[in-house]
């Protein structure tokens, strides 16, 4: 839902054909992002990668049609911590904002796809949801999750039916998700269980783009703002204090305090010279 004073761009409102609905699917490497997007596809257009490498440091965009509908998908990476290095966790960070820049600049985003592989919550996946859901697209866009790897479990929805509760726990909350498996496996059950999970997955997108749903546009904010502030004190501006910048290191962008005491110490060594 667009939020007062903000619109769709004319590009959006096109009378002539309408344009693609715009996803953003963002998780861990490991998490089957790109097998979800096989899933949805109905057809191999994501390389997915086995040894669970970073497959990019951006994001990579695929078109997507089902049920006379047209989606464009932008694959981009999470928040890794503590995988990453300092530097290239702010990289992620600014390449996010980049992409919700671009997107607010072709007509705005219908939904954000959270994609989870099923196991433990943990406070990179809540860095993660607030850094897009609330931060980046200020709580204006509708999330779902898809939950994945969940072809050993007898029902797949038992998985949420257990765990629901420990997203709570983590202040996650969602329009909606999907229990699923995005593994293609051609051996009987899980054939089946792949076909309904596909079947799952288009369902929930569909519900959350529908038409008379508006995309959201919107700009800056405290988080952009501050990144933009700390990645101009990494090339060297006016001095800034420590236990000043650890506190909304940590509280604004969920960064973890002794990352974000590493960082506050780049940032002012930067800073001095």
């Amino acid at each position: 839902m667009a939020s007062p004073g903000r619109t769709r761009t004319e590009h959006s409102v096109s009378t002539t054909e309408p344009r693609p609905k715009t996803i953003v699917l963002f998780g861990e490497t490991g998490a089957g992002k790109s097998s979800l997007i096989n899933l949805m596809a109905e057809k191999e257009v994501a390389h997915t990668s086995p040894d669970m490498q970073r497959c990019t440091m951006r994001w990579q965009e695929f078109n997507i049609n089902f049920r006379k509908n047209s989606y464009t998908v932008f694959d981009t990476i999470g928040l890794e911590e503590p995988q990453l290095g300092i530097t290239e966790y702010l990289e992620s960070v600014e390449n996010a904002y980049k992409l919700i820049k671009e997107l607010d600049n072709r007509g705005g985003i219908d939904l954000l796809l959270f994609c989870v592989r099923a196991g433990r919550v943990t406070a990179t996946l809540q860095s993660n949801y607030r850094l897009f859901h609330e931060f980046l697209c200020d709580k204006k866009v509708p999330i779902v999750l898809a939950i994945t790897n969940l072809e050993r479990e007898h029902r797949m929805e038992d998985w949420w039916d257990r765990n629901h509760h420990t997203f709570d726990k983590y202040q996650i909350q969602v329009a909606g998700h999907a229990c699923i498996t995005a593994a293609n496996r051609l051996d009987g059950r899980h054939k089946d269980l792949y076909e309904e999970s596909r079947t799952t997955i288009r369902s929930i997108v569909e519900q959350f783009t529908a038409d008379g749903k508006q995309a959201w546009t919107g700009g800056d904010n405290l988080f952009v703002s501050l990144m933009r502030k700390l990645r101009e004190l990494l090339t060297g501006s006016p001095n800034v204090r420590r236990k000043d910048l650890v506190p909304h290191l940590t509280k604004r962008c969920g960064i973890s305090p002794d990352v974000a005491k590493r960082l506050a110490d780049m940032i002012r060594a930067n800073a001095a010279t």
